[in-house]
């Protein structure tokens, strides 16, 4: 048996690569681990429709939950301040609704599609799965953090979510808490679906979070939970080379998630959109060229906004509790109402820069901040 690519790794951006390649008149064959497509959801499902449209994605009435009207920031002091998001028409979606979505088009552009088929190696003239061996001329490994585990553990943190109903969760209201101490390098989430029903999440460096999970949901109040999933998350940003010979590595996979806030549907699928138009160019004239295409084209894209994010990360893994206690505190509605009127959620360095003082309050942040960081953030403002 014989496929034009094989793309191993059945969520955004493996399917949305698989579409673009079918949509050429290739044949594409699509491998899935799991026993169904949008299984497990690991995601927290926030995404732009300005990010969405791009991607090529109106959303069907199941895919589509509602929209996100604002985002509650909270210190680990409990002081909070919120953000009107409504200007950044961010949705909150269903993963596993829209990763069958992204794959009925491909489907219909000609992709086949296989779950319960996992990848195995690579062979001399194509891969090999739990099923025997297909011949390919490109592979696709869209495989997700999976993949990274391997090569760099110090980019990936562990991270719980669960999915539960509970009455304290409201509609359109996004909550994120900051807390060195019980997550460390990163922060809680609580992400609603409905009114009474969301994901609530948490990662960071060395802890169990299993643990952290549930003391947050103790202190929060009565709840249910109907859904748990623990998976790794990578904030380390994009790895070195996207093209290794006739392998293309896409997505989560090539660390195509925001270093800041790991959430990567619109930047890991315009990865697989970008790869997938340039494995079609590939396959026409097979010039190794216009394979590599993908990886420039990416990059200029979100390439000096990861490394910005990766500057900002450096920043919040190094400020203790008492420290963004008192970054709040100089937090003022200017600068929350400032950020409100941006549309920067997919490209969002500079509300980050905002918060942290940069601007508006460059004298507080110093006395803050060492002499390290303060470098840092010079060069973010450069």
């Amino acid at each position: 048996m014989y496929y034009d690519a094989i793309v191993a790794g059945g969520s955004v951006a493996g399917l949305l690569c698989a579409r673009e390649i079918s949509s050429k008149g290739f044949s594409v064959l699509v491998i899935e681990e799991d026993y169904e497509i949008g299984t497990p959801e690991h995601c927290g499902g926030l995404v732009s429709i300005t990010g969405l449209e791009e991607l090529g994605i109106i959303p069907f009435r199941k895919t589509f939950d509602h929209m996100i009207e604002s985002a509650k920031i909270t210190s680990a002091n409990g002081n909070s301040f919120t953000i009107n998001s409504k200007k950044q028409k961010v949705v909150e979606i269903s993963r596993r609704e829209l990763d069958k979505q992204i794959a009925f088009q491909a489907q219909k552009n000609g992709a086949v599609i296989k779950v319960r088929t996992s990848f195995q190696e690579i062979t001399d003239v194509g891969i090999r799965t739990n099923e025997g061996k297909i011949d390919c001329k490109i592979f696709v490994d869209a495989r997700g953090v999976s993949s990274l585990v391997q090569k760099d553990r110090t980019g990936i943190l562990s991270s719980a979510q669960y999915e539960i109903y509970a009455d304290w969760i409201k509609k359109g209201q996004v909550e994120v808490i900051f807390d060195q101490e019980k997550y460390p390098g990163f922060f809680a989430w609580i992400i609603p679906s409905n009114e009474g029903k969301g994901k609530v999440g948490v990662a960071g460096k060395g802890i169990n979070v299993a643990e952290a999970l549930d003391s947050i949901l103790r202190e929060k109040g009565k709840f249910s939970t109907i859904r748990k999933i623990y998976a790794p998350i990578w904030i380390k940003g994009p790895i070195e080379k996207f093209v290794e010979g006739k392998t293309v590595i896409i997505g989560d996979a090539a660390g195509q998630a925001k270093p800041t806030t790991s959430g990567g549907i619109f930047t890991s699928g315009m990865g697989g959109v970008y790869a997938g138009q340039a494995i079609s160019k590939f396959l026409k004239t097979n010039e190794i060229l216009d394979l590599q295409e993908y990886q420039k084209r990416w990059t200029d894209r979100f390439g000096k906004e990861f490394e910005k994010q990766l500057l900002v990360r450096k920043i919040l893994e190094r400020i203790d509790n008492q420290t963004i206690n008192k970054l709040f505190e100089t937090i003022t509605p200017e600068i929350t109402n400032d950020i409100s009127e941006k549309d920067d959620f997919d490209f969002h360095t500079s509300s980050i820069i905002k918060l942290l003082g940069v601007k508006g309050s460059l004298k507080i942040s110093k006395t803050l901040i060492t002499g390290e960081l303060k470098k840092i953030l010079s060069s973010i403002t450069d």
